[in-house]
């Protein structure tokens, strides 16, 4: 019997991995998040599964679930949004499964930042621009943020900042990151990405709380911040360049 950890994806039942749809077709019981994994992606499930909706359990309950699938010899499904990587509550969950001696696998998924990225037609990196993106959040009450991880001093890289959980702190987020950046500074919020009623609100760090306040989203948003937004005018990567060499050309001089 084996516990698999399945990211779900951001919310289309269609972006799941393939590995993990082929677990969740051979799995006797699914346990999902169903506060948030679309239900349609429940089809994928065996016919008989053993459905388990986790929302509402304690971790307590959860691994009851686990302990009772193992003394059955049934294999697990365990369904979770996203990416198993990042805000999983997955870390703990693993702990628990080690004591209790029962294997368990992962299976990553597409994370919701990358959905975001793709419904806002963008790269996130851009040359000369900015190389690197900062996954972040902002204090609540189910995890405050360790000293030293804050947006500010994210913010003074001047990389692109996808910020998680923070629709709800828009007002702290623009105040701390606008002496940084500029007001200028274009900003995107990405609600449900992926599903059918996704939303996108553009505007700056100057304009952005105005544009959310006449059409706010709640919860499953991310907060992109960064010059890559809006970038047009910037040089083309050397990746493609007809004088760039690299050994997968095959170019004389090599």
């Amino acid at each position: 019997m084996t516990v698999h950890f399945i990211g779900a994806g951001p919310g289309a039942a269609d972006l799941i991995t393939v590995r993990g749809r082929d677990l969740l077709a051979r799995c006797p019981v699914c346990l999902y998040a169903g506060s948030i994994v679309p239900p349609e992606m429940l089809a994928w499930c065996a016919p008989g599964a053993r459905l388990v909706d986790t929302a509402p359990l304690s971790l307590d309950e959860i691994e009851a679930e686990y302990q009772a699938a193992h003394a059955a010899g049934q294999d697990v499904a365990r369904l979770h949004s996203g990416d198993l990587s990042m805000w999983s509550a997955v870390a703990e969950q693993m702990r628990r499964l080690d004591r209790l001696g029962i294997p368990y696998t992962l299976t990553p998924g597409v994370p919701a930042f990358a959905a975001a990225a793709a419904t806002l037609g963008r790269e996130l990196t851009i040359p000369a621009e900015a190389q690197s993106l900062v996954l972040t959040r902002v204090s609540g009450r189910a995890s405050p943020m360790p000293e030293g991880e804050t947006l500010a001093g994210f913010g003074a890289s001047g990389a692109t900042l996808a910020i998680h959980l923070a629709i709800h702190a828009l007002d702290r987020v623009v105040a701390e990151l606008t002496p940084l950046y500029g007001a200028d500074c274009p900003v995107a919020i990405v609600a449900h990405a992926s599903w059918p009623n996704e939303k996108i609100i553009r505007g700056t760090l100057g304009t952005i709380e105005a544009a959310f306040a006449a059409d706010p989203v709640e919860r499953t948003a991310i907060i992109f911040v960064g010059r890559t937004l809006g970038a047009e005018g910037f040089r083309e990567s050397a990746l493609y360049d007809p004088d760039y060499q690299r050994r997968f050309r095959g170019r004389d001089g090599l």
